[in-house]
């Protein structure tokens, strides 16, 4: 017999409570959910479970009958509400909160929290059975029901007969009229009804929401009448753009016209269309129309220079670049410039003294993709960001996903698109287990998007635009890339017929991502993983197209690549070939990039701009005719941001685009995968094609897609993981390829790795922690089919000591060693100089993980092994000076931060402090790591 569960009682919420966790019942637990599937009534009881968790303070306002009265709510997350509460049984109560005005439920954790307040009161309780106290009140209420439909609605009392029995009828008549006036939206009829409520409180009640949904409705047609007015000025002459240095393009003038009237919009022109130009003559207009003083611009941090230029270019308004420790940043909030130029990272750790200190008008989101993951810090700090206008610019987006358009509409207008649980339940198709297998409603996602957006493309002013010729050159491979190529091809090819199995772990999830990184840098060349082979034709084409190209006096090439190791090599041969260039790769010092970007503008000697993504957004170089891609990202927005560098307004050449492709490889099939990429951005954004036939590319569906890129024709792969059609190759030992995997996965921290001979037995030397080695042991076994045994090297010597002593005995016929020790042991250096350098080649190995990540398009995974690499260097610094090794991020920064600079290798090493400090990582940090380490 199953015993009672034990009633749950509430307590007495106190700041210590709420700071440990909140209000908490006995045996309370939070709902659960199949994947992204949930109905109105699962996300209702999510809330009541928030409510009873989450709410430390229910204070019941002055002057209110009780229970159905005002209430002032604050959260553990130290937020505070007011609700309006008018049944205890029906989802008619009121909250200010942002989920409660979008989530259509006609709750929030906030409302609950009072009824939880309310049903679980003793005194509450007890007199409601005195009195018998109805479930709603006994007030007419005119509030706004923010259920579907969000309707304007009358109640009366319950307990009444008829429908406003013992309410004076002319009261009654009175009350109903001005509300059919609230239903047209008409603010004479609201101020009617607050004036009926103010003489009789006891009678009526109006709610606080109304409002805000009267200037909602008016708020589009005063927008489109201040506009309309403004264009009439313009057009006869009576207002200008006068107060701007240069004059606008006329699509340059609507953009303007969109944001400044907006107010709060999305500028989503293609690449070099000048939305920088377009939100500086906005702000501007804004400042004569209105009388604004304070803007802030967010960019990445390469970009505040390039702000600061196009701001004094187009206009005599005074800007401040934002640099320094945390009091100088301050300080230059303080000074209240108009312009005022910060990046992503410094809205993330100066969060709310940032706003305190400026209180920003407008606040402008360049490059606004670095918010299209709304989970991320990034996202959460930006979007706390206060202010009337906010103009966000990018040209794209949508890169990868439709929920990327999602995280940037949610700043501008979370009542856009409601919350993230109806989105996915609006726009995508959900199979059995709540995953995503599908699109839905894509025409619908693209109208609403549209009410924010304007969006022109180049072709749309084409003819302020010279042409634009894309060129793709088709490269053989060599034998030692091909055969490089296929060791990696074999390991995807495996991983590929476990996912097919079942869903792949995350440890082999990394480690497939690393195989296709690894493809595509083959594909470039085997240089680029630490191989002193410089085999790459790529180079040989490139050797013969750039004396063709410059033979032109005037033209100017940018050339990019994702790896910085193949910039490297065209460096040399530029250099050798005599031919000048600028460097600009996530490494090079941010005092530096001003001036190699001014030397390939200005001097006609330097016709070479060698770039990794770093330089791929923002910048303007129509100096350049030509750019070269020496390999392609995944993301067909990253590559039109890398031609858009050249091919963008000023520009007064044909530009030419050539593109070096490795042929009948994952460079080769990835062309079909950026086709598809564009059709869906193009498919939302524009409006173009069939919407109802666009495959999902996101969740596993991207993750098998990448898959199919990279097998092509072979993706149907034979048992083992070779391919179908003709002669199978010989699969590889099963010990070497352990090997393989063991030196790539874990570099110098493996020592040994010996098999005994006649089985599969197989013995692992790691120098790894205990729990470390357990864990590999398990993985080794599993996903090999080997019985492997893992050790440390302290336990290796202890055995091979005892087996001297004739305590043990080793396997007959012995031990075959397969992979040796790096070091010998007559020439190892003293062990703290071992210590240091063991760490040393850890910290390579993981910024090598890390610049796999990034590079194939998985920044946020990159963070943690750049973390990691990070804090291995400060421990082989603290190992050389016999100081204790630090033990997380946390201890690292604070060891850098004891030491003098000039004892540091490389000067101070910024990337790697911020990294350790957890700002999130700026495009090209890992580069900047990597010089540290």
């Amino acid at each position: 017999m199953n015993k009672p569960r034990k009633k749950a009682t509430p307590e007495k919420v106190t700041p210590e409570k709420a700071a440990s966790g909140g209000w908490r019942l006995q045996d309370d637990r939070p709902p659960t959910f199949k994947g992204w599937l949930s109905t109105d009534a699962d996300e209702i009881r999510r809330r009541e479970w928030r409510g009873r968790t989450e709410i430390v303070d229910v204070h019941a306002l002055d002057g209110t009958p009780q229970p159905f009265g005002d209430y002032r709510v604050t959260s553990s997350s130290g937020s505070s509400y007011t609700v309006e509460i008018r049944s205890l049984r029906e989802h008619i109560n009121s909250c200010g909160c942002m989920d409660h005005r979008t989530n259509r439920l006609g709750t929030c954790k906030h409302i609950e929290g009072v009824l939880h307040h309310l049903r679980g009161g003793r005194e509450a309780a007890s007199k409601r059975r005195r009195s018998q106290v109805r479930e709603s009140t006994d007030r007419v209420e005119v509030f706004l029901d923010e259920r579907d439909g969000r309707a304007v609605r009358m109640m009366a009392p319950d307990t009444m007969e008829g429908a406003m029995a013992g309410v004076d009828s002319a009261f009654a008549q009175e009350v109903e009229r001005h509300c059919r006036g609230l239903r047209r939206g008409s603010r004479r009829a609201l101020d009617a009804l607050r004036e009926m409520a103010r003489a009789h409180p006891d009678r009526l009640r109006v709610s606080r929401s109304l409002e805000r949904w009267i200037d909602d409705r008016k708020t589009p047609a005063r927008r489109r009448r201040e506009r309309a007015r403004f264009v009439a000025d313009l057009e006869a002459g009576r207002r200008s753009f006068g107060f701007l240095k240069q004059p606008l393009l006329p699509y340059q003038i609507e953009g303007a016209l969109h944001l400044a009237f907006g107010e709060r919009v999305l500028l989503a022109d293609d690449m070099g269309l000048g939305k920088t130009v377009q939100a500086i003559a906005a702000c501007a207009l804004l400042r004569e129309l209105r009388g604004l003083e304070r803007v802030l611009v967010v960019s990445p941090a390469s970009l505040k220079a390039e702000w600061e230029e196009q701001i004094a270019k187009f206009s005599d308004l005074p800007s401040t670049i934002v640099f320094g420790g945390y009091p100088a940043r301050l300080a230059a909030y303080r000074r209240h410039t108009f312009f005022t130029l910060c990046n992503y990272e410094q809205v993330v750790s100066d969060g709310k003294g940032l706003l305190d200190a400026l209180r920003p008008d407008i606040v402008i989101l360049d490059e606004a993709q670095r918010i299209k993951n709304w989970q991320t810090k990034t996202a959460n700090a930006v979007k706390k960001l206060q202010s009337r206008y906010a103009f966000v610019l990018t040209g794209t987006p949508l890169e990868n996903r439709i929920d990327e358009i999602y995280s940037i509409v949610q700043f501008l207008d979370p009542e856009l698109l409601g919350p993230l649980f109806r989105f996915n339940r609006e726009f995508y198709a959900l199979d059995a287990r709540g995953k995503p297998s599908g699109f839905r409603n894509l025409e619908e996602l693209a109208r609403r998007v549209s009410t924010v957006m304007l969006r022109r493309r180049k072709q749309d002013v084409e003819n302020e635009l010279p042409g634009r010729t894309t060129k793709t050159f088709f490269v053989p491979m060599t034998e030692v890339q091909t055969k490089t190529y296929e060791d990696y091809d074999l390991y995807v090819k495996r991983l590929a017929n476990l996912a097919r199995k079942r869903p792949l772990t995350r440890e082999e999830f990394d480690r497939l991502q690393k195989y296709l990184a690894c493809m595509r840098m083959v594909c470039d060349t085997p240089y680029i993983l630490g191989d002193e082979n410089r085999d790459c034709p790529k180079m040989e084409e490139i050797e013969r197209l750039l004396p063709d190209l410059l033979d032109d006096p005037e033209r100017k090439i940018i050339v990019f690549s994702e790896w910085v190791r193949m910039l490297e090599l065209v460096r040399d041969y530029a250099a050798g070939a005599g031919i000048e260039f600028s460097w600009h790769t996530g490494s090079t010092p941010q005092p530096r990039r001003r001036p190699e970007i001014r030397r390939f503008r200005e001097d006609p000697e330097c016709r070479l701009f060698l770039s990794s993504e770093s330089g791929g957004v923002g910048l303007n170089l129509q100096v350049a005719d030509t750019v070269i891609n020496m390999d392609l990202p995944w993301n067909p927005a990253r590559l039109e941001q890398r031609i858009a560098r050249a091919w963008r307004k000023h520009q007064t050449r044909p530009v030419t685009v050539i593109n070096l492709v490795s042929e009948e490889t994952i460079e080769h099939r990835m062309l079909g995968l950026l086709d598809a990429k564009r059709v869906l951005a193009e498919g939302v954004l524009d409006g173009h094609g069939d919407l109802s036939e666009i495959p999902l590319p996101t969740g596993r569906a991207a993750f098998m897609e990448r898959l199919n890129a990279v097998l092509g024709s072979q993706a149907k792969a034979a048992p083992g993981g070779a391919a179908t059609g003709g002669a199978p190759p010989r699969p590889p030992d099963p010990i070497q390829r352990l090997g393989d995997e063991l030196r790539f996965e874990h570099g110098a921290t493996l020592r040994r790795i010996f098999a005994r001979e006649g089985d599969e037995a197989v013995l692992v030397v790691l120098d790894l922690p205990p729990e470390r080695i357990v864990e590999e042991e398990h993985r080794l076994a599993a996903s090999t089919g080997l019985n492997v045994t893992s050790i440390d090297s302290a336990t290796y010597e202890s055995m091979l000591r005892l087996a001297q002593a004739g305590l043990i005995a080793l396997p007959e016929g012995g031990l075959r060693e397969v992979y040796p020790a790096s070091d010998p042991e007559d020439s190892r250096p003293d062990g703290r100089i071992l210590r240091a350098r063991t760490l040393v080649e850890r910290a390579e190995h993981k910024l090598k993980a890390a610049a796999l990540l990034e590079g194939g398009g998985f920044a946020e995974e990159a963070r943690a092994p750049a973390v990691e690499a990070a804090r291995f260097a400060v421990a082989s610094l603290a190992a050389v000076r016999g100081a204790p090794e630090p033990g997380d991020a946390e201890s690292a920064a604070a060891f850098l931060l004891a030491q003098e600079p000039e004892n540091i290798p490389g000067g101070p090493p910024r990337d790697a402090m911020r990294a350790l400090s957890g700002d999130e990582p700026e495009g090209g940090e890992v580069a900047g790591i990597e010089e540290f380490v």
